[in-house]
């Protein structure tokens, strides 16, 4: 742990990062490759809490935008991080790494239930935690989940790993234009409309001092490099560093 910068670390991988080069679902080479980096980090002592969303095989906000009921489609979403969860520890188990699965939605026959202090436990232990099902409420993102958890558990850094390689002013696939922030406040992602987290995780990650750092998940080893204390993506802190 000397030479790393963190010693406990929540990760937010979208559901879309584990769809590689299909159309939907699951790439088992993505997932086996993000899978070894997870841990070979756990292996050099960081404590990692991990929170997948359930885009790549349905969207809750999507659904309901097409006239499915909000609460409904919004547990169907949470069931899709379950499944992703699933997904994840099983590859994880298959390189000898010690994980578990922990749902805001009681399904015991799966995964456990989201008990905090149990949850510390285990990343005390040395085990891998995945928090799947959301918060376990309708009407927040996997987002605010993993603010939420980050929060708990006291994480020395909140990561998003996303397709970009951190923040933008603008959607840089889109826009050749777009300039981009190695370092920003919550305030001013949030007065600019950047679209790195929806507003609820925002503000929580502000409030309560969890620094963000937003980077290219599809990078290999690249989690790996930040902890060693290179330079990757964007940082976003409560207040602009000096």
């Amino acid at each position: 742990m000397a030479d790393l910068i963190c010693r406990r670390i929540l990760l937010k991988l979208s559901g879309e990062a584990l769809i590689g080069q299909k159309n939907s679902g699951i790439d088992l080479q993505i997932l086996n490759r993000l899978a070894g980096e997870l841990g070979e980090l756990s292996g050099a002592g960081v404590q990692i809490g991990l929170v997948i969303g359930g885009g790549n095989i349905l969207r809750g906000a999507e659904k309901a935008s097409e006239g499915m009921d909000r609460v409904t489609s919004d547990h169907m979403g949470m069931l899709a991080t379950v499944i992703n969860a699933l997904a994840m520890q099983d590859a994880l188990e298959n390189i000898g790494q010690a994980v578990r699965v922990m749902s805001a939605l009681q399904i015991r026959q799966v995964c456990e239930d989201y008990i905090r202090r149990r949850a510390v436990r285990h990343l005390e232990k040395g085990r891998i935690v995945i928090f799947a099902a959301g918060t376990g409420n309708p009407f927040f993102t996997t987002d605010s989940a993993a603010s939420l958890r980050a929060i708990e558990i006291n994480a020395d850094l909140l990561i998003k790993a996303t397709k970009v390689d951190g923040v933008y002013s603008a959607d840089p696939l889109k826009d050749p234009n777009a300039v981009f922030y190695s370092r920003l406040t919550y305030d001013q992602a949030l007065d600019e409309r950047l679209n790195v987290m929806d507003a609820t995780a925002l503000v929580l990650c502000r409030d309560h001092n969890i620094p963000l750092r937003v980077m290219n998940v599809f990078q290999p080893g690249a989690i790996m490099r930040l902890m060693r204390g290179e330079t990757i993506g964007s940082l976003i802190e409560t207040e602009a560093t000096k």
